[in-house]
């Protein structure tokens, strides 16, 4: 399958993306109260899970997009 440059830069970007904001999410749900009672909760659980299956299709499309734009740049050579 042949991208474009654009959309291959938008998918790195998206990568970057997940990155940047679900960590911080993950920071603010473990300083909310409803987290932590003698042990994780369910409210933490569910959105660590949410967290990491963010993080790993995240990583997953960023790397599609590295390999898009160095495919485009073969290309252009």
């Amino acid at each position: 399958m042949v991208m474009s440059k654009p959309v291959s830069w938008f998918l790195v970007a998206f990568g970057v993306w997940s990155w940047f904001i679900w960590p911080n999410f993950l920071r603010n749900i473990w300083s909310d109260p409803r987290s932590f009672d003698d042990g994780p909760q369910a409210f933490f659980l569910v959105h660590l899970v949410l967290v990491v299956v963010s993080l790993v299709f995240g990583t997953a499309i960023a790397v599609i997009g590295v390999r898009g734009v160095r495919g485009a740049r073969r290309r252009s050579r």
